[in-house]
């Protein structure tokens, strides 16, 4: 019997002969596809290191693809503070961080990582999320080791599962492929509660399981740094949290430490409170923007980003392909 979903009833090969003992049926020429998930992993083929866009709403996900970022990532944090007001302590679930996926990845043409948290509950759940981080058209996902409601991985008071529980979900998302490719990375909490070498250790399993990449959150030394990027083999994630606990380096330094998916997850939802506030402030107290209407995006040039040129491309492209005629005219006129 064919496996679910499999094409070979509608496309017979070459040896398949019609059952009324014709000649073999041609064969259709297939096409490639290239998953996202494989386009990032041709990308860090290059021996480069890449600069994920942290984006998190419309605006941001626009920005990220107009400076040309590499790829991008939505994290946990910025959407939990941008869409409830809230902080990252446990309180998204599957369905708004898929809704997020499915909003924002569709304006962006680089790969798109997505924080899948711990999963949001067990094995059937873990695969779940993938399947909608998949239909959103992610590239991949992180998955990581915290015991839930979760926290910022920069926050105090942490906790992990079992190293067992945690590696069973990561390898039943690689047991999804080749149906449901993602790029999977494992991430794990361990250097908080447990220490360094557990979250070495963890990371060296992951690997071992399937994994694209290790994420050792929280490092908070140049040393530490360092010890990750020599102990684990492959694909490494640095987090730079901007106030968290790891130290900021650029780019080029983090490359040459070992690293070589670099995410600034919060940057950009810290800057627009920072700036927010500053406005809000104006206007509350001075009753006017005239003092910082010079710092402002022009109103032009945020419609323009946003793509309301081509929505008005696209309206006239469909009034003009409306035939004019007699047909047109109302019923019962002559």
């Amino acid at each position: 019997m064919s496996k679910a979903g499999s094409t070979d009833t509608l496309f017979p090969s070459a040896g398949q002969r019609d059952t009324t003992g014709g000649e073999p049926a041609p064969v259709e020429p297939q096409l490639a596809v290239t998953s996202p998930a494989s386009r990032l992993r041709a990308l860090l083929g290059e021996g480069r290191p890449l600069l994920l866009g942290g984006m998190y709403d419309g605006v941001s996900a626009r920005l990220v693809e107009r400076l040309g970022f590499p790829a991008a990532f939505i994290g946990g944090y910025a959407v939990a503070a941008s869409l409830f007001g809230e902080p990252d302590i446990g309180l998204l679930g599957q369905s708004e961080m898929a809704e997020a996926a499915r909003r924002l990845c569709r304006l962006v043409s680089m790969p798109v990582l997505i924080d899948a948290d711990t999963g949001y509950g067990g094995i059937a759940n873990v695969q779940r999320t993938a399947e909608l981080y998949a239909q959103a058209g992610a590239a991949g996902l992180f998955l990581e080791d915290q015991v839930w409601p979760k926290r910022c991985g920069h926050m105090a008071g942490k906790e992990v599962v079992p190293r067992a529980e945690w590696l069973a979900k990561l390898r039943a998302v690689v047991e999804l492929r080749p149906a449901i490719d993602l790029f999977l990375v494992a991430r794990t909490d361990a250097r908080g509660p447990l220490g360094l070498d557990e979250a070495l250790l963890r990371g060296q399993l992951a690997l071992e399981a399937g994994v694209d990449a290790v994420f050792v959150e929280a490092p908070q030394s140049l040393g530490e740094l360092d010890a990750i990027g020599f102990a684990i083999r492959g694909h490494k994630v640095a987090n730079m949290v901007e106030g968290g606990r790891t130290p900021l380096l650029p780019l080029a330094e983090l490359g040459r430490r070992g690293f070589d998916l670099i995410v600034h997850p919060v940057a950009a939802v810290l800057a627009q409170a920072h700036a927010l506030e500053h406005v809000l402030n104006t206007i509350r107290y001075e009753g006017t923007t005239a003092a910082v209407a010079g710092e402002l995006y022009a109103f032009d040039r945020l419609n323009a980003l946003l793509g309301l040129d081509a929505h008005r491309e696209r309206e006239r492209a469909a009034v003009a392909s409306v035939p004019s005629g007699r047909s047109d005219r109302p019923r019962g006129t002559s």
